[in-house]
């Protein structure tokens, strides 16, 4: 079974296109890729196919009849349209031809992919190649109207080939129909690798784009190659959610680190490209988060689909729309209430039954994204209900329910009339801890949570929670734990050790991050205690949870250690986290202990890499960690002996 993308079809696609979509779905190789409608530099093919034995095939799908065809060319045809006029058209083989010799073009620029010297320099180091489906039109059809004269039967795929009720259909034979859909044939040198397709990916679709190293391109004989390295792109199903734009609302829920601020940024991304005229909301719950949304929202919005482009290489871009205004909103929810209702969430009450009376006016948005889903409250979600438009019913909702420090209750049909069911999905790997994190605090978790009994293994969301995370193959040191003799032995440990990151792993001070529970007591300040110590060793720190001021200036790249309490760190990561303080949790004042249990598994899965825990009382969470550590000093004295 092929993979599909999106997953299922659009309901705009045609009867013939919806049959072969399912075909190449059932009975093309598991590794196989399917892309429906994909744009392309502007550009739309029908159906664009990539396999590792098969290379990249684009497929021009056309639903014509006997009574369509009127005169046929090598390069126009006359049709018949669905209105009774004659058209003049394209030979849909030229088109798909011209699809893929754009996608060729534009892929030879990257030197991972061309041959490099010998005879083949500059070319593809696999196979590209085009086609026709015509899939209301039979063998017989073709014999008829000789349809041989404007189209190489090699080239073309029909009714008899593509429909499996049809006797006579063999799923095998449609693949060696595709595989000699090109003018080459194949070698073994040609088979792509895992890294060949996610560079074609990478290329082709800017919405999966995460990260990767630029490097001077480089001349040969004369050519301009684009290097890229350490390559970082959305794996399919992350890729999948994103491009999944239905015609009603969706539900992503999703462990933490699985890529669903990601996600949501990439699918605001590709909403803002294809209906440039659309009004978006982007919404989340916390100040910093909503930063980094912005940010990277606005970072794939400038990016150029060639990355060429972006080398500043080449004179022209291929893509017009970079640079030009978009309409994406991002904010806070309280942000934006304020901003576009001037009211506070405890006028939402008296607003909502105003609403159904039709005695105020809302703003409309085509589109709504919500991160942090999780923390919204049922009367936030049925006001956002309100301001979408009912025409395009487009509004993602992205939440994980171990991180809800609110334990808000909601229902999301029956308390806010939003109906999510059949168009939800679940992310159950996380990509941003090490194996050693994700299992550290997943045990932590699993251990103090009172919902242990909601957590769901499996794919399908109905009645699902909780979701355990599944760790990736990355791995890393084990997550420490220090017990010290006071906060003030705590702080001067935290700050040497950051020091010590800094000069030998060579962490960026950007990228370490120090989390605590509690600012201070009567008589002490935590976070004065740590922001000594780091002036001391002078390590440039900023404190990001100081005010909203503070907050709403939060920077991820400004060259800074980010002091931070637990919850203003949602959705934020860094490659090194100290929590200290641990003792502090559950905080004393705190009815809720489930909060406190989500904050801490919060504050730990932000860490990418690596993972620090100090406390000076074997106290409240400390306690579990004090436990942890003894017994990893028994095993180590049984293993001595």
């Amino acid at each position: 079974m092929a993979y599909m993308i999106p997953e299922t079809i659009p309901k705009k696609a045609t009867a013939g296109e919806r049959l072969l979509f399912h075909t190449l779905r059932e009975h093309l190789p598991d590794d196989y890729i399917v892309y429906y409608e994909p744009r392309i530099a502007g550009r739309r093919p029908d159906y664009v196919v990539i396999g590792p034995d098969l290379g990249l095939l684009v497929l021009e799908v056309k639903d014509y009849t006997e009574s369509t065809l009127y005169e046929l060319t090598p390069d126009k045809w006359r049709i018949m349209n669905t209105a009774g006029v004659l058209d003049t058209v394209d030979n849909p083989l030229s088109q798909a031809c011209d699809y893929a010799f754009k996608i060729a073009n534009k892929l030879k620029k990257d030197k991972s992919l061309v041959q490099i010297g010998g005879s083949y320099h500059g070319k593809l180091k696999f196979r590209y190649g085009f086609g026709v489906v015509f899939t209301r039109m039979r063998e017989t059809h073709i014999v008829k109207h000789q349809l041989h004269r404007v189209i190489d039967p090699q080239f073309l795929l029909t009714r008899d080939d593509i429909d499996t009720e049809a006797d006579g259909f063999d799923g095998t034979v449609l693949l060696e129909r595709m595989l000699n859909m090109f003018n080459v044939p194949f070698h073994r040198n040609q088979l792509l690798s895992e890294d060949d397709v996610k560079a074609i990916r990478y290329h082709l679709f800017p919405e999966v784009r995460i990260s990767a190293e630029f490097k001077q391109p480089a001349h040969y004989d004369d050519q301009l190659l684009l290097s890229l390295h350490n390559l970082q792109a959305m794996d399919l199903h992350q890729e999948s959610l994103a491009r999944q734009i239905g015609d009603k609302n969706r539900l992503i829920r999703g462990v933490a680190g699985s890529g669903k601020t990601l996600i949501l940024s990439a699918r605001a991304r590709l909403l803002a490209k294809e209906h440039p005229e659309w009004k978006i909301l982007v919404l989340c719950y916390g100040i910093p988060l909503s930063r980094v949304l912005k940010s990277m929202i606005e970072k794939m919005m400038e990016e150029p689909e060639d990355l060429f482009d972006f080398a500043n290489m080449s004179g022209s871009q291929e893509d017009d729309s970079v640079g030009k205004k978009h309409h994406i909103e991002t904010a806070t929810f309280h942000e934006w209430l304020w901003n576009a209702l001037k009211i506070r969430d405890d006028g939402i009450d008296k607003l909502l039954p105003k609403i159904d009376r039709g005695e105020t006016i809302l703003p409309k948005y085509d589109a709504i994204l919500i991160d942090e889903g999780q923390d919204f409250g049922p009367e936030w979600l049925e006001l956002l209900s309100k301001v979408l438009n009912p025409e395009t019913q487009s509004l993602l909702l992205v939440e994980d329910k171990a991180q809800n420090i609110f334990r808000r209750k909601t229902s999301l049909s029956s308390s806010t009339g939003l109906d999510f069911r059949g168009r939800s999905k679940i992310l159950s790997i996380n990509y941003r801890n090490t194996s050693q994190i994700v299992n550290f605090a997943w045990d932590f978790y699993r251990t103090h949570s009172a919902l242990k009994d909601r957590v769901k293994e499996g794919t399908s969301i109905e009645g699902v929670e909780i979701i355990p995370p599944q760790s990736t193959k990355r791995k890393g040191p084990e997550p420490i734990i220090k017990q010290c003799g006071s906060f003030n032995e705590e702080a001067a440990w935290v700050a040497a050790a950051i020091r010590k990151l800094h000069a030998e792993k060579k962490v960026p001070y950007s990228d370490i991050a120090i989390l605590y529970r509690v600012r201070n007591n009567y008589s002490y300040s935590y976070v004065d205690r740590l922001r000594k110590e780091l002036e001391r060793l002078e390590i440039p720190h900023d404190w990001i949870a100081e005010n909203t001021a503070s907050k709403r200036a939060y920077d991820r790249n400004a060259e800074t250690v980010k002091l931070s309490t637990i919850d203003s760190s949602k959705g934020l990561d860094f490659k090194a986290v100290f929590i200290v303080n641990v003792e502090s949790m559950p905080f004393k004042l705190e009815e809720n202990v489930e909060r406190e249990v989500s904050l801490f598994y919060i504050g730990m899965t932000r860490a990418m890499d690596w993972l620090f825990l100090s406390y000076s009382k074997a106290e409240g969470f400390a306690g579990w960690l004090d436990g942890l550590k003894e017994k990893t000093i028994f095993m180590k004295k049984l293993q001595e002996k």
